[in-house]
């Protein structure tokens, strides 16, 4: 087997998350750049993966001044920072592992789409649904036809209020304009999982949500802009909670911006960066909660909810077929397959799945897919390739589209003609 070789563009939580890949499996991968702006992120990094000092870069630009040094670029910058390096890549030939979403407008997507396509060049979005093994089985089932076609789909994704208060109002992607809309950047997964489970292309789509809890009108009386400024209200969001005083690694090391920070560490950063603002008083503008209603080419309907208002992270999906139903859970994993026989027996079968970290397993079976797909392996099993991937994020942007345009009704067809 081919020891690929590759460059990590961003060594953030996700860049590492991947990478972490070519520790475990060194006979398949091997990290041999990393581009960082962070000074202390790209250390940790290099000291991870033993790279020398010639191979590690502030920018991505300085990666591609030289020729072609590896296999594959995993580009997992922020969202807005992913259509230049992308481009470059594509220009210099590298194969890429590309962070969802691939782009934050419908345009970049399509040329990242199209140039890779030109160019020969094979590129895996990391949507991680399809990877994991209580999707992977719901989509066996379906097509196993063992309970008919699917008629109608209702898919929910549960955020969760402090995971949403994190990443969404504080955090990196909680303005469109440094970032993308909600739909995009937390749902495009779940939208590419849901065309590929129908089989069908979309027809039509509408959508509606707001911002409605994390906003001034909702602040505490007496609240100030920051937690660390003597605020004496007791809030769920608090900041010294959530981070000080948190066990999630994860939390402690976003907000401090740095692996295993210490306390003193964490205080200090949320004195005066954005994880210890009021959750009430901050410049976020994406959605808390959104719905699309979806119709597509085989007349299956589709319901997605997406809401931050929720006590717990995990997605709910029902899938209603013509001979039975399909009910799913990621956390804890499991779905009960329930058969209609007669109108006066149900047969229901319920199966387990053993909890995966690294997103139920996906995060780790995207690299083995990837590193398959690149050395030439025939078709891994649900492949997200660019091409796919472009054609289904125009679901996300018809849906925005709709929403800011007071839940009107779009044609997909012609909203992708007319882009």
């Amino acid at each position: 087997m081919k020891q690929l070789t590759a460059i990590l563009l961003g060594a953030g939580q996700r860049g590492n998350a991947y990478s972490d890949y070519a520790l475990q499996c060194p006979n398949e991968l091997k990290i041999v750049g990393v581009a960082e702006p962070d000074d202390v992120r790209r250390k940790e990094y290099q000291d991870k993966h033993k790279l020398p000092e010639s191979q590690c870069y502030k920018t991505w630009q300085e990666v591609f001044a030289r020729d072609k040094w590896a296999d594959i670029v995993m580009i997992c910058t922020q969202d807005t920072m992913h259509y230049e390096p992308a481009m470059a890549a594509i220009d210099k030939g590298y194969d890429i592992l590309l962070e969802k979403p691939i782009a934050p407008t419908a345009k970049e997507c399509k040329e990242i789409a199209d140039a890779a396509l030109a160019k020969n060049v094979k590129i895996i979005v990391c949507h991680g649904m399809r990877y994991t093994n209580v999707m992977k089985k719901l989509k066996e089932i379906i097509d196993s036809d063992e309970i008919g076609s699917i008629a109608s789909i209702v898919h929910c994704e549960n955020v969760g209020d402090i995971h949403h208060s994190h990443s969404y109002v504080r955090g990196n992607w909680g303005n469109t304009e440094r970032s993308s809309p909600m739909l995009l950047a937390k749902s495009c997964h779940d939208l590419d999982f849901i065309q590929w489970l129908v089989g069908e292309e979309c027809v039509r789509v509408s959508s509606f949500g707001s911002l409605s809890y994390f906003k001034k009108e909702n602040c505490p009386d007496g609240a100030p802009p920051r937690c660390t400024d003597g605020c004496t209200i007791d809030c769920t969001y608090d900041a010294r909670k959530l981070y000080v005083e948190s066990d999630s690694e994860w939390f402690r090391s976003v907000a401090a911006g740095h692996y295993r920070p210490t306390d003193e560490e964490v205080g200090e950063a949320i004195k005066t960066g954005p994880y210890g603002r009021c959750v009430f008083q901050c410049d976020n503008d994406v959605v808390d909660h959104q719905v699309v209603s979806m119709e597509f080419k085989n007349d299956v309907t589709v319901i997605f909810s997406m809401s931050g208002l929720t006590p717990v992270i995990n997605r709910e999906i029902k899938v209603m077929c013509t001979r039975g139903i399909v009910t799913v859970c990621t956390d804890p994993p499991s779905l009960i397959v329930t058969k209609f026989v007669d109108p006066s027996k149900r047969e229901s079968q319920k199966i387990e799945f053993p909890q995966e970290s690294g997103h139920g397993g996906g995060d780790i079976r995207i690299m083995r897919t990837l590193c398959a797909f690149i050395r030439g392996d025939s078709g891994p099993s649900g492949l997200t390739e660019i091409g796919a991937s472009a054609k289904n994020h125009m679901l996300c942007f018809a849906a925005e589209h709709s929403r800011l345009s007071n839940g009107a009704v779009v044609e997909l067809q012609n909203y992708i003609e007319e882009l």
